[in-house]
């Protein structure tokens, strides 16, 4: 098993008749929205693909067949999660996207960014949440076939409304739900280091009424108050980073970043 947290060259020298090998490749994750007050959503996590046997690539697709190598190298590459957004005093900014992960010629969209206030969150491997405020609302964003799932939609309820969760690789982000705020969509599990472990969780929303948690797989809670940071998107599980809603006249504050992405490769050749 060789697990690459960072871009490299994955060099086979030889290569037995028939063999195979299998990869997991999560592109990085997308950061929250954040603003003075108003309802922001989280960030979307970074398209999956898998072609474990047996198990799931992101947005409820199935495994993708094994790889056939040469004895050559091969370039790996593995993205970054989105930057943080940062707030100072009343102004705010969307979410960014994390970059794609790529191996063998297969690659993976970077998550979408949330979306802050009224302003459309980000498409991506999988969708950022959806934000809205007095003035308008906002959309969630879309994930990507076969790598991830939408944002979680905002309601009207509440001082200035409520957020949606940032889409997971394993499920939608959660939508707002009276004055709760979204949590981000599930990630998808794997074994294919061993033991099982879930990765690529989309990021938490935030309002004035509260936050949503991160999703299952390393996504990051929202945060509302000072100066401080939404928690972010665990580092090489290409998870969403939480959303910000600051409390006030806020000042250095910011929204929680995206993990970056990861590529794992199993192989007996």
């Amino acid at each position: 098993i060789h697990t690459f947290t960072s871009t490299g060259t994955f060099s086979v020298s030889s290569v037995d008749d028939g063999a195979t090998l299998e990869y997991v490749i999560i592109a990085g994750g997308a950061s929250g929205a954040t603003k003075n007050q108003s309802a922001h959503g989280g960030g979307g996590a970074g398209g999956y693909k898998s072609s474990v046997s047996g198990e799931s690539s992101g947005g409820g697709a199935s495994a993708l067949s094994a790889f056939a190598p040469d004895a050559t190298d091969y370039t790996i590459t593995v993205g970054a999660g989105g930057a943080a957004s940062q707030m100072t005093n009343t102004t705010g900014l969307q979410g960014n996207n994390g970059t794609a992960s790529s191996a063998f010629s297969i690659s993976t969209t970077g998550g979408g960014g949330g979306g802050r206030a009224a302003t459309t969150a980000n498409n991506g491997g999988s969708g950022g949440g959806s934000g809205c405020n007095i003035h308008g609302n906002g959309g969630e964003g879309s994930g990507t076939a076969g790598e991830g799932f939408d944002g979680g939609a905002r309601n009207d309820a509440g001082q200035f409304g409520i957020g949606g969760g940032g889409g997971g690789a394993g499920g939608a982000g959660v939508d707002a739900s009276g004055t709760a705020n979204g949590a981000g969509g599930v990630g998808v599990a794997s074994s294919i280091t061993g033991a099982s472990v879930t990765r690529a969780g989309g990021g938490g929303a935030a309002s004035v009424e509260g936050v949503g948690a991160g999703g299952s797989g390393g996504g990051g809670a929202g945060r509302l108050g000072t100066a401080g940071s939404a928690t972010a998107g665990t580092v090489n599980t290409g998870s969403g980073g939480g959303a910000l809603c600051g409390d006030g006249n806020v000042t250095n504050a910011f929204s929680g970043a995206g993990g970056s992405g990861v590529v794992i490769i199993r192989y007996a050749l």
